[in-house]
């Protein structure tokens, strides 16, 4: 059977600015619904093979990596509050693609940039690095579109005292960071939970796995 999405077939159930929920239709008689932060006209199901492949994510979620004096390498993570669990999760840094970054020459690593700012107050210099890891992974593609690219951010600082919390913007809620060395991470990565034994994101453990995997 042909399961090809029609986009004339799929109908928008309920909108908002930041969520949709759309009802694709993929046969006669059968419907799936599906949650999306995109417009009709961009959903991911309706998209050309060449338009599938050449897409961008919804977001970036970096692994950011700091190289302190003494030689230390430290995974830079927080401590976000989650409406959907209600609790507050041990994070990596992540943002949304706005439009005008989907226009630059490097839309990833823009956000990448930007959301580093925000979230932990250190600026990129020219001399660190950042690297796209994945261009473009789906969360959970069984009830959403949603993906992620995932990036690596090498800082080098020389000192801790710009590190802050004070760009969160509108429902963004911090409280302290963790600065994970190999064996910490190692911890949390195997055992699934954080130091207060919380549970955590599969985002998280992915960047966890990505700093044990190349630092």
């Amino acid at each position: 059977m042909n399961r090809d999405i029609d986009k004339h077939r799929i109908e928008a159930l309920y909108e908002t600015r930041f969520l949709k929920c759309y009802d694709l239709r993929y046969a006669e008689g059968k419907h799936y619904y599906e949650a999306s932060r995109r417009e009709q006209n961009d959903l991911v199901a309706a998209k050309t093979d060449t338009e599938f492949r050449e897409m961008l994510p919804d977001a970036v979620t970096i692994a950011v990596v700091l190289h302190l004096p003494g030689n230390e390498t430290r995974l830079l993570m927080s401590y976000e509050y989650r409406y959907p669990v209600g609790q507050f999760l041990l994070s990596p840094v992540a943002g949304l693609l706005d439009p005008k970054d989907k226009q630059s020459d490097n839309p990833l690593v823009n956000v990448a940039v930007r959301e580093i700012r925000e979230e932990t107050g250190l600026t990129v210099k020219e001399s660190d690095r950042i690297r796209v890891l994945n261009p473009c992974a789906f969360s959970t593609p069984g009830m959403t579109d949603e993906s992620n690219a995932f990036l690596c951010a090498e800082i080098t600082l020389d000192s801790l005292e710009d590190l802050n919390q004070d760009g969160a913007e509108g429902s963004e809620l911090f409280d302290g960071f963790e600065l994970l060395d190999r064996e910490h991470a190692q911890q949390i990565y195997r055992t699934g939970r954080d130091d207060h034994g919380n549970f955590y994101s599969l985002a998280a453990w992915m960047v966890l796995g990505i700093f044990l995997s190349m630092f």
